[in-house]
């Protein structure tokens, strides 16, 4: 009997992702203020054919230029589990689970969600390469049988996520996120598209503040630990990547949550500044 395909990203998929990051073609600027850009994904007509309007979760990606924090420092502040704690204001737990390979890792993620919504979680792969020219991080939801949705929790997918940071000087980057997740519940499609946009400038400038303070913090802990870029201090146990499969968002629960939303669907009562 062969064994099943390796579930580990493979050189297409961070090309695709890079792919993703610069091209503009299919893609709608939905904001552009202070070095920062929001874009949305424009479904092409061989896309939407079949698909009710709004049913499609749309890709996001955002831009930001950075002028006072190194392209390395930036890779390390989405690397260091420990530090996303002092900054992270929606984070309810994050936990490393194990490795995979000496650049892929599985791990476990919840947040909190603005009430009367149920919070979320994610189990995830990622994976990160380091080049003469950038650093990537990639991440799309997997499963475990020791890892199943939990009470209380709405399980999220995450098909496909991640950073691309180029240096732009010694001291300064381009820092690109993207990403295509379905929240699942029974929010409209709209509803997940809209708020996006409006949290993800935010989120941005959260992610760029906690660029600004990491050296400070890592200079006071353990400023030599930086097991993703040096795998022999990784202490998590090897599993398998075998034991893993996808995700599909299509066998979890939707939780129906619809009565909650307030937002109309032109996000009026949204604030994006």
């Amino acid at each position: 009997m062969s064994r099943k395909e390796s579930i580990l990203p493979d050189e297409a998929i961070f090309s695709q992702f890079r792919k993703h990051c610069s091209s503009t073609d299919n893609w709608s600027n939905k904001y552009d203020k202070n070095g920062m850009k929001v874009w949305v994904e424009v479904p092409s007509t061989t896309q939407t054919q079949g698909q009710k309007n709004g049913s499609k979760i749309h890709m996001i990606k955002c831009t930001m230029t950075i002028q006072d924090v190194s392209a390395a420092t930036m890779y390390d502040v989405i690397h260091d589990g420990p530090y996303r704690s002092t900054w992270d204001s929606t984070m309810i737990e994050s936990y490393d689970i194990a490795r995979l390979s000496a650049n892929a890792d599985f791990g476990y993620y919840a947040w909190a969600c603005p009430s009367p919504l149920k919070n979320r979680d994610v189990v995830t792969l990622r994976s990160w390469q380091v080049t003469d020219e950038d650093y990537l991080i990639v991440n799309f939801s997997v499963k475990h049988p020791k890892y199943p949705p939990r009470n209380g929790l709405v399980r999220a997918i995450s098909i496909l996520t991640g950073y691309l940071i180029k240096p732009t000087g010694p001291n300064s980057c381009s820092f690109t996120y993207l990403s295509q997740a379905d929240p699942k519940g029974s929010l409209p499609k709209w509803v997940v598209n809209k708020a996006s946009q409006i949290l993800a400038p935010k989120v941005m400038k959260s992610v760029h503040k906690a660029g600004q303070d990491y050296p400070k913090w890592k200079a006071e802990n353990v400023p030599d630990e930086k097991p993703w870029l040096f795998p022999v201090q990784n202490n998590l146990p090897m599993m398998d990547p075998l034991e893993l499969s996808l995700q599909r968002a299509d066998s979890l629960e939707n939780v129906d949550e619809s009565s909650t939303v307030e937002i109309g669907e032109n996000g009026e009562n949204g604030d994006s500044s």
